[in-house]
């Protein structure tokens, strides 16, 4: 097995935060040994070296290295699609813990962005190259860093949610209260207080779930599962915003800011979203503790 430093090949250098981002994008090839990702093995074929660039052109502290030393941009392959309708946009930001952010493409020819990734002008470009982008949903304090710069150069709307408004307070939509709120045609905001006061969960088209960090999916489980030792506001509310909207919610696809993401039929999704709000109602306040966290 590859240390994560071997020399000639690729590798995962020192600055790695252990955001997980690498080894969801390269299942297999990186891994997490002593608290930080490694390479497991070099890449076999092209489909393998494609998994390898994913991974280093998403890394928010550039770690995932290739045997050259330098990135090549014309490797860069984000925005990725994941279908017809929803991109991962790739480059995750230091400043979000390294959370994975997405375009959600519209009928009419817009798009959203939920989330952000780290800022850069160049990106700029690739992003709106998918349509205009009229919104950026933010789905909690966390993953605000470079919302306001980002909805600026596209001439968007900021939307956070007024639970977290002190970390976007020139947020050019609040969302309120516990209610749903129809953000836009087929697109509606659920507050779910929990991970943070102002935590929202964003729906759309009764396919797409993007649960921020409220409820995410677990390689480690094989489910959907919550990260109860990073809930900074309260578990106990987590568990009360879970009772009162799974009910409401219908999706196939799940895209949490971390963890990884998966596509189910929508009433495999809803089986195990009303069993994670029972397991979740029998958790109890538990100290901070990242360490204790396996996606």
């Amino acid at each position: 097995m590859d240390d994560g430093r071997i020399e000639g090949g690729w590798h995962v250098d020192e600055r790695c935060m252990n955001c997980d981002v690498a080894r969801q994008l390269a299942p297999g090839l990186i891994g997490e040994v002593g608290g930080r990702s490694v390479v497991l093995r070099q890449p076999h074929g092209q489909a393998e070296l494609r998994q390898f660039h994913a991974a280093a052109h998403a890394c928010p502290t550039r770690s995932v290295r290739p045997p050259a030393g330098r990135l090549d941009a014309a490797l860069d392959p984000f925005p990725l699609a994941l279908d017809d309708t929803v991109y991962l946009c790739g480059h995750n930001s230091v400043h979000t813990a390294g959370a994975n952010s997405y375009l959600l493409r519209r009928p009419d020819g817009t798009a959203m962005m939920v989330d952000t990734p780290r800022w850069s002008t160049s990106l700029v470009a690739r992003y709106e190259a998918l349509g205009p982008v009229t919104d950026v949903l933010l789905t909690h304090r966390d993953h605000a860093a470079h919302g306001r710069r980002y909805a600026d150069r596209f001439g968007a709307r900021l939307w956070i949610h007024e639970g977290d408004l002190d970390a976007a307070p020139d947020a050019d939509r609040v969302l309120r209260g516990t209610d749903p709120a129809e953000i836009a045609d087929g697109v509606i905001a659920f507050p779910l207080p929990g991970h943070t006061r102002g935590s929202v969960l964003y729906l759309a088209d009764e396919r797409y779930c993007f649960s921020g960090d409220s409820f995410y999916w677990s390689r480690t489980t094989s489910d959907i599962e919550v990260t109860d030792t990073v809930t900074w506001y309260s578990i106990g509310e987590l568990a009360a915003s879970l009772a009162r909207t799974a009910d409401r919610l219908r999706f196939e696809w799940l895209l949490p800011g971390h963890g990884d993401r998966q596509r189910l039929p929508g009433d495999d999704m809803a089986w195990r979203l009303q069993q994670l709000t029972a397991r979740t109602r029998e958790l109890r306040p538990r100290p901070v503790d990242f360490t204790a966290v396996r996606w």
